[in-house]
């Protein structure tokens, strides 16, 4: 039977050798001849700071992810909160494609709109106005431009600031709306939808517009990953 794998919001970083040994595990557990494609989507690292960042943590990920390729199992990457500076560079010593921030896909017969998930946060105004910044033509150049030891200042502070901002917002703002949700089924003309970044792994049912959105879990206590086949969807999540 042939199938596909997709995963997201790891935040592999040298701090978690757990999470790092899980990834290998599932590599090692379900990269079968029988996978035709393996979708990352979004917050694949920790923190991203640019393609010339090349340590041997990130050199021995490359080294797994392109064996893969060789093998003949395709790669997807969405860039997420955490990794949008991640470029051509590091795609290609990985062997992945980069796709679009939202992508429609053929999954078996079934068109299925994939992307990270962060843009359908609309409740949280402050994340909103930095994603479009950060999404735009000038400020990725900008920052990349810069030395790289002021890229990892910055991306430390950056990290602390948003951990004491998200204690002091709600859940609910936090979380995708059925306003952000809508307004993306309606726009790709889908009854499906693949996503990450709420750390909320579940599928979810609207039986009135007969639409599915299935979430993908984080790898901070769990690993989570969803396994797509012509007999459907299967969402497993399970403690590290």
């Amino acid at each position: 039977m042939r199938k596909s794998y997709f995963i997201s919001d790891l935040h592999l970083s040298e701090n978690r050798p757990d999470i790092v040994s899980a990834f290998y595990r599932f590599l090692d557990q379900h990269m079968t001849n029988e996978v035709d494609a393996l979708y990352i989507l979004g917050d694949f690292f920790e923190v991203w700071v640019g393609d010339d960042y090349q340590t041997q943590f990130t050199q021995d990920i490359a080294t797994r992810l392109n064996a893969l390729s060789q093998r003949g199992i395709a790669l997807y990457f969405i860039h997420g909160n955490r990794d949008f500076l991640l470029g051509k560079r590091f795609a290609q010593q990985a062997g992945i494609a980069l796709l679009p921030e939202q992508s429609v896909i053929d999954l078996y017969g079934t068109p299925t709109l994939i992307l990270h998930g962060d843009e359908m946060c609309t409740q949280d105004l402050a994340y909103q106005a930095f994603r479009k910044k950060s999404r735009g033509w000038w400020w990725p150049r900008l920052m990349l431009a810069l030395p790289l030891w002021y890229r990892q200042r910055v991306a430390r502070n950056a990290r602390e600031k948003s951990k004491l901002s998200q204690m002091n917002k709600p859940p609910e703002v936090l979380d995708v709306t059925q306003t952000g949700v809508s307004e993306m089924f309606s726009r790709f003309a889908v009854k499906d939808m693949i996503h990450g970044h709420t750390h909320r792994p579940k599928v979810h049912h609207n039986e009135i517009l007969g639409s599915t959105r299935t979430v993908l879990g984080d790898w901070y206590n769990q690993s989570s990953y969803l396994m797509a086949s012509e007999n459907g969807l299967e969402l497993v999540f399970q403690p590290l």
